[in-house]
C-alpha cells in the first residue's frame, strides 16, 4: 500500500469515528450512563492519535510529491536543453550542405 493509499484509509476512519462521536445515539449513550462516560474521552483520544498518525504519513506524500514534481521539472529542463541543441546541430548540417 502506498502512503497516499493509507493516508486517504486514515481519513476514511477519521471521518468515520468523528462521525460515530457526534452521532446523537452515541451521546445519548454517555448521557444516560448506558456506557461508561470515559468511552467518549477514549474516542477522543482515537481521533486525536489517528490525526498525529495523519500527520506523520502527510509529510511523506508531501516530500514524494515534492520529489516528484522536481523530478517532472528535472525532466522538463533537460528536454527544453536538448531542443535548442538539436536545432543548433541542424543548422550546422544545412550549413554545411549549402556550403557544399
Amino acid at each position: 500500500m502506498k502512503a497516499i493509499e493509507i493516508l486517504q484509509e486514515f481519513n476514511s476512519c477519521y471521518a468515520k469515528i468523528q462521525a460515530i462521536a457526534q452521532d446523537e445515539n452515541w451521546l445519548l449513550l454517555i448521557v444516560d450512563k448506558k456506557i461508561d462516560p470515559e468511552a467518549a474521552t477514549h474516542l477522543g483520544d482515537v481521533l486525536h492519535y489517528l490525526d498525529q498518525a495523519m500527520g506523520c504519513v502527510e509529510e511523506i506524500v508531501r516530500s514524494s510529491s515534492i520529489r516528484r514534481q522536481n523530478n517532472a521539472t528535472n525532466n522538463i529542463n533537460s528536454t527544453r536543453l536538448e531542443i535548442p541543441l538539436l536545432h543548433f546541430q541542424d543548422n550546422v548540417q544545412n550549413r554545411e550542405l549549402s556550403s557544399a
